[in-house]
């Protein structure tokens, strides 16, 4: 089965009822988890970014706690899996202040991580590359919003 093209698929969602749509997206759901946490998002959480992000937030922290330390292998495993659940949530809001907010939590945890992230140089790379990121993005926020974030990033740094 060949896959049809989004403009396609857009032009064919443009003819249908409000009821035929709402059983696409439940047949969607139903299908992945992904598809229902995005739906999730967008019909309950997209309205209120800023209790969508504090949500967030409490995730890495819970993550953070459940690491399991017993060597930089292990620790590398679980930073990774939990950094690939952050990016899936930053790619269902889109919004590049809640992208930038998240990612420098992220790296505020891994810096206050113990065992010493700079121990390994997986970690150490990975949180490097986060705070570029990071940096790569503020430029595109709004003047008042690079300034916050760039003294957050200054804090992050030291």
């Amino acid at each position: 089965m060949k896959t049809a093209a989004l403009k396609d698929i857009r032009q064919a969602l443009a003819h249908c009822t409000a009821k035929e749509l709402t059983a696409l997206c439940v047949r969607l759901a139903v299908h992945k988890k992904e598809n229902k946490e995005l739906l999730t998002y967008l019909l309950f959480e997209a309205g209120d970014e800023h209790a969508f992000v504090q949500e967030i937030k409490q995730e890495i922290n819970e993550g953070f706690d459940h690491i399991n330390r017993r060597s930089f292998y292990t620790i590398k495993k679980d930073m990774r899996k939990l950094l690939r659940t952050v990016k899936k949530y930053i790619r269902y809001s889109k919004k590049k202040e809640s992208e930038v907010e998240l990612l420098l939590y992220f790296c505020l945890k891994m810096k206050e991580f113990s065992p010493s992230i700079h121990q390994s140089s997986v970690l150490k790379n990975m949180y490097y590359q986060q705070l570029k990121m990071v940096e790569n993005r503020i430029p595109k926020l709004h003047e008042d919003l690079q300034f916050d974030f760039n003294e957050a990033l200054s804090i992050v740094k030291n």
